[in-house]
């Protein structure tokens, strides 16, 4: 039986990805900041679930998890890297203490993790890590600069990650989910404390107080958590998953933008060698 470590459960995407775990018949260690959010999951499935509260930003907290994990069910199977929250301001705009917790939260804390889940995934020579980044670290919307820096860290981290492993045994994938309908753009998103009017028509319109989009992303978290849980069941789980048409569409034009600036400017870049 599989063991889940899903961290950032109390709503949206992590949420529902525990749900479909637990119904799934395996068992997940489910968390969040407040324990209490996820103690109804683990109770309808006593057998199988453990509620554990997590501050990700919390060494003692992340020890303690992979703890009980190991303790309870034997170890873990699949650690699922989902805590997080948005971040949206100009460049310029970004107070250094909210960049420092930005990356504390959704970079580091999944990095203490990988590394507390490793030695047991070594031992076992089998194990799978999901770090769920962001379609935004592809596009890089105005606005979202900070934000889409951190899913890059975390995509690129994952990337050499799954490089390093696959020898051993363990995959390493990332997924970058379009909009969904979770409280991304609602409760987990934060914003700074003062803007510069200068980046109005650019960042303004996708301000925490100017943005429209809470409850009307295209994408569900039930089908989303049923990918991801195929995606990790698969004999040859991708490195990059990407969830939503919204996304998939936004993926390929970047692409295809990118292959046309490769091309525009190819006899420049080739004319640096020795």
């Amino acid at each position: 039986m599989t063991t889940w470590l899903i961290t950032g459960c109390s709503t949206g995407l992590g949420r529902a990805l525990a749900a479909a775990v637990l119904a799934e018949g395996d068992n997940a260690v489910v968390t969040a900041r407040d324990a209490a959010t996820v103690a109804d999951l683990a109770a309808a499935y006593p057998a199988h679930a453990l509620a554990q509260a997590l501050d990700v930003t919390a060494p003692a907290q992340t020890r303690a998890a992979v703890d009980a994990a190991t303790e309870r069910f034997g170890g873990v199977d699949v650690l699922v890297n989902n805590a997080g929250y948005g971040y949206r301001a100009a460049v310029e705009e970004g107070d250094p203490e909210d960049v420092e917790r930005l990356f504390a939260t959704n970079f580091f804390g999944a990095v203490d993790l990988i590394k507390l889940v490793l030695p047991g995934m070594r031992e076992r020579r089998h194990g799978t890590i999901v770090n769920i980044s962001s379609i935004g670290a592809r596009i890089s919307p105005p606005g979202s600069g900070y934000y889409a820096a951190v899913k890059s860290a975390l995509e690129g981290l994952t990337a050499s990650l799954r490089k390093e492993v696959a020898p051993l045994g363990i995959t390493a994938m990332a997924v970058e989910p379009g909009g969904f309908r979770t409280d991304f753009a609602g409760r987990s998103l934060a914003g700074p404390a003062a803007s510069i009017a200068d980046y109005d028509e650019t960042v303004g319109p996708r301000r925490k107080e100017n943005d429209r989009v809470h409850g009307t992303q295209p994408g569900d978290p039930a089908k989303a958590a049923g990918a991801i849980i195929q995606a990790v069941n698969s004999p040859d789980a991708p490195g990059l998953l990407i969830l939503g048409n919204d996304a998939l569409g936004a993926f390929g034009q970047v692409l295809d933008a990118q292959r046309a600036e490769l091309e525009q400017w190819r006899t420049l870049s080739a004319s640096t060698d020795l």
